[in-house]
């Protein structure tokens, strides 16, 4: 591709440097290693998003951002701390249940907020003076061709005030590096045009003016007396209507807060009658009645996790009195014998509880039997049947069948 190269005689004002323009970000990264390597260091690339590979081709150094992020950050972190410390500690110590008047734990969170707070404002204002922002006018903004930089342009400039820079030399090193087009460009002639127009230093005055109103009611606000309540301008939040447990209520017909259950509403997953196995151990027989399930039901699927939570719960609640293998000489009645009472504990393993129905078994472990009381309320419903596969497991290290190991 032919290379154009302009160059605009010195009739607008003194010269700012060039401008090239490339037809892709590859050829801009190759263009700006070539700068670089050639001495270069008063330039820059333009292109309408972010190009991997940039800043290593153009030399640019690790930005200082993090240190004064962190230095200004930690400032905040023993800010805050320090603040709580004089406020609780110092100026106005009260003792709340003999606590200490400050203590790091308690101060954590305001000091965490404060570290914070610095961190962000300091990230956003050394942005800013670092990228010398806000910069509403540049010397290229007066290039028609520069316009393309927020579209489809990858562009390199090389100002003038480099001290390698020679507009014949630098334009054809642009131009051997790849360059589709080379342009000249200059300043402004009138000093003026290159300020911020004041029309933008208004805005900026009015808009910090206004900003600042707020505050200024607030602190008179705070300064003042008045009989008046506040001003709320969302009152919702401080009178909105607020039902306590037992008390009146006006804003429903019979003037109750407490609503109780709705009639025929059940809690999801908690209609009992569809799933009587899974929630009594109950069957259908066919005929009208139910008796206890031999199985599991079908919400239960037994599996090695499912049956060494039934291990766990077994261990809590049932081991105590039946003991860790089920044989009913658990901590509890081997107490009592020893001071001389006797208390008879079920062993889960007697051909007799072998052969009970696994819902007989789980209703017992719901409900109780005889002196032992019912877990119903504790334990809930899927680890009482992994209790009932537990209890099943210990069964048959008594009893194994014909196809078990020793």
């Amino acid at each position: 591709m032919d290379t154009e190269t302009e160059t605009t005689p010195n009739v607008e004002g003194e010269l700012y440097g060039v401008l090239a323009e490339f037809d892709s970000p590859g050829s801009l990264v190759k263009a700006a290693r070539q700068v670089r390597d050639a001495g270069y260091t008063e330039f820059d690339c333009y292109s309408p998003f972010p190009v991997h590979g940039i800043d290593e081709a153009m030399g640019i150094k690790r930005t200082i951002l993090p240190v004064i992020v962190f230095t200004l950050g930690s400032l905040g972190t023993f800010g805050g701390a320090y603040l709580e410390w004089w406020m609780n500690a110092y100026n106005w110590p009260w003792n709340v249940s003999g606590k200490p008047l400050w203590s790091i734990p308690a101060n954590v969170p305001i000091a965490y907020e404060t570290t914070i707070l610095a961190s962000v404002l300091t990230t956003f204002f050394a942005m800013w003076m670092l990228n010398k922002l806000p910069q509403v006018w540049h010397p290229f903004f007066k290039l028609d061709r520069f316009t393309k930089a927020t579209d489809d342009g990858f562009f390199l400039g090389i100002e003038a005030g480099d001290k390698k820079f020679d507009q014949r030399v630098t334009a054809e090193l642009l131009e051997k590096a790849g360059a589709t087009a080379v342009e000249s460009c200059h300043y402004e002639p009138d000093p003026d045009r290159r300020k911020m127009p004041r029309w933008i230093w208004a805005f900026i005055i009015a808009t910090t003016v206004m900003a600042m109103i707020p505050f200024a009611l607030i602190a008179k606000a705070r300064a003042s007396k008045s009989g008046l309540p506040h001003y709320h301008i969302f009152p919702d939040m401080d009178f909105q209507p607020k039902a306590k447990s037992d008390s009146a209520f006006d804003e429903f017909q019979d003037g109750r807060a407490n609503r109780g259950e709705i009639p025929g509403t059940v809690a999801r997953g908690y209609l009992k009658e569809d799933d009587p196995a899974f929630w009594w151990g109950l069957g259908d027989n066919g005929d009208g009645t139910k008796s206890w399930i031999t199985g599991l039901p079908d919400r239960v699927v037994p599996t090695p996790a499912l049956l060494a939570c039934g291990q766990e719960r077994f261990h809590i609640y049932c081991g105590p009195c039946h003991g860790d293998d089920g044989q009913g000489d658990g901590t509890v009645p081997t107490h009592l014998q020893q001071i001389g009472k006797a208390w008879a504990v079920a062993n889960l393993t007697d051909p007799s509880k072998v052969t009970l129905p696994n819902g007989q078994i789980f209703n017992t472990i719901s409900n109780g039997r005889n002196t032992m009381r019912g877990y119903a309320s504790q334990i809930p419903v899927e680890d009482r049947w992994a209790i009932v596969l537990y209890v099943r497991a210990l069964q048959r290290t008594q009893h194994p069948g014909p196809g078990d190991k020793p």
